[in-house]
């Protein structure tokens, strides 16, 4: 045996990593895993471990490096609370479809069953949440299940691996066993699907196409573009998927999320042929299964999807096409474009409308949040990064900022609060260079706001502008149109955010007219800090497209 080649399970972990070509870890360190961060040490040049202020913080950072990225994102926490507190993270990728790997410390075998201190079964934990769970009994058996947990991850719908490691495993030494990086292949659609595809879409009229989901790349955008442009195809795309498909291009004709344009789910309803490419045609995406009839739709359905469990899942196409996003955009630029004077009027009405309803509505109120992401569109530049939370604060970003061609967009499909401000950070971790705002309500900055320090200690630098109305506002809006006049549980009382980001170490100012926000945000990208934007918004102006007074009349 090679002395050289002895390594201990810590070690192996960290090796494995960077076989697969990780560049990034998300953590809170935990001594179940002290043998991985020290072994990180020493990969500190290839890997950048950022530790965050709380598990959930790191979940969610991971999660949105791997939307960013396409590449797992890695999360590492220590057993039991931190490993509950890293689920939320977990279940925001399996619902996002994000490829992300979390690394749990776990007791040492040898005390396995016994309900030792913080022992939990991960197993079972974590097996309603995760593409896959799996503990590793031994340091030799390390390189192939990361190289597993890579390959689990990333095929088919992308989604998280949870992989537990009894800190007694990552102790003991063994000879290295050799194991290369991962490489998925896209899995082609039929040459026959694609005939029928083309012999469907030639045969309708009022066609819409319908984006979403994961294991999108740049070129799999480009694709899908080019032939929605070729065919003169209306697009969509599912709840927080703007980009993938350029907002100013256009055939771009809206979001199908959270009060999406009354007009848009007219023209939805009216398709007769509704080609839906990656999503799930989930509750959100079809307005509590509302939209198409069950099992069989009214219109004409075509479904393509990396996983063939998906296809007819809940809804029962005309055509399944199982296969990987790149490959099926590809396939479909390659197709003949289908010529029609109709649909050429379908698509430019389908536009106007988009258009016409990304005019905020006149506000007399001191802070105008519609003319505020105007100021935002214009100043992100071209490749700018917004970053959203789960609740109503995000629809103004959603609504009113185009996502272009550079330009990301990163929500939580799954609804979790607490997403915004991890995945601004993870974002500046990933493009240091670019522009990152982050909208987030004073709800769920609540409840991950204590990462500003994590950004300050790491030099990563968004712009994070608090939606601050002191209240749940989400809840509230509920809470008013089903028990009226019976406020509870909803009020905030909240900080003076701006003082609480000067005393970490980050620039902070609080807004209360939209004459101050231009100039403020202009300061905070001067001031080359993390930046706290304090917007003090009108409690009543409760979403994009009504007030608590309006529903209150109703």
């Amino acid at each position: 045996m090679n002395s050289k080649n002895i390594r201990t399970g810590g070690q192996l972990v960290s090796d494995a990593l960077q076989v697969q070509g990780a560049d990034s870890v998300f953590c809170v360190p935990g001594e179940s895993y002290l043998e991985v961060l020290d072994a990180l040490y020493d990969a500190r040049n290839a890997i950048r471990v950022i530790s965050c202020r709380h598990e959930h913080g790191a979940s969610n950072m991971a999660e949105a490096y791997g939307k960013l990225t396409g590449k797992p994102g890695i999360c590492m926490v220590t057993r039991g609370p931190g490993a509950c507190n890293a689920s939320i993270g977990v279940h925001t990728a399996f619902q996002d479809s994000t490829p992300m790997i979390l690394f749990i410390g776990q007791v040492g075998r040898q005390h396995l069953g016994r309900e030792a201190f913080q022992e939990v079964d991960y197993v079972q934990m974590f097996t309603p949440l995760a593409k896959a769970v799996e503990q590793i009994e031994a340091a030799e058996d390390v390189p192939a299940a990361v190289a597993r947990a890579y390959r689990t991850a990333l095929s088919g719908r992308p989604g998280p691996v949870v992989l537990a490691l009894p800190e007694d495993m990552l102790r003991e030494s063994c000879e290295a066993p050799v194991v290369e990086a991962v490489v998925i292949e896209s899995k082609l659609p039929g040459v026959g699907e694609m005939e029928r595809l083309h012999h469907i879409l030639g045969d309708s009229e009022r066609p819409l196409m319908l984006v979403g989901g994961g294991g999108w790349s740049d070129q799999a955008r480009a694709d899908i573009l080019a032939f929605a442009e070729a065919n003169n195809l209306p697009t969509c795309c599912s709840f927080r998927r703007h980009d993938l498909f350029d907002n100013d291009h256009h055939n771009f004709v809206g979001e199908m999320g959270i009060a999406p344009n009354p007009k848009l789910i007219e023209r939805f309803k009216q398709a007769d042929l509704l080609l839906v490419v990656g999503a799930r045609l989930g509750e959100m995406t079809t307005q509590g299964y509302t939209l198409l009839g069950e099992p069989a739709p009214i219109q004409n359905l075509i479904h393509v999807h990396t996983d063939a469990q998906e296809l007819g899942k809940v809804y029962k196409p005309d055509l399944a096409i199982h296969a990987g996003m790149d490959a099926f955009a590809a396939a479909a630029r390659k197709l003949a474009p289908v010529e029609s004077a109709h649909r050429e009027a379908d698509a430019k009405a389908g536009r106007e409308e988009y258009l016409e309803g990304r005019i905020p509505d006149p506000y007399d109120g001191a802070l105008n949040l519609g003319q505020l992401m105007a100021v935002i569109d214009e100043m992100i530049g071209e490749d700018g990064i917004i970053t959203v939370d789960a609740g109503n604060g995000s629809g103004w970003p959603q609504r009113f900022i185009p996502i272009g061609a550079k330009r990301r967009l990163l929500g939580p499909t799954s609804g979790a609060m607490g997403y915004g401000v991890p995945a601004a950070l993870a974002a500046k971790a990933v493009y240091p260079e670019r522009t990152v705002v982050c909208c987030v309500g004073d709800g769920c900055f609540g409840m991950t706001g204590q990462e500003i320090s994590t950004g300050v200690k790491d030099g990563l630098k968004p712009i994070i502008l608090i939606f601050n109305n002191a209240m749940y506002g989400t809840i509230r809006l509920h809470q008013e149109r089903r028990h009226p006049d019976r406020v509870i549980a909803t009020d905030l009382d909240n900080p003076d955010y701006a003082a609480v980001a000067k005393a970490s170490g980050a620039f902070g100012e609080t807004i209360e007219s939209t004459e101050e926000f231009r100039p403020a945000f202009e300061r905070a990208l001067r001031s080359n800090l993390l930046a706290v934007l304090d917007l003090r918004v009108d409690p009543d102006l409760i979403t994009t497209r009504t007030t608590l007074s309006a529903i209150a009349k109703n």
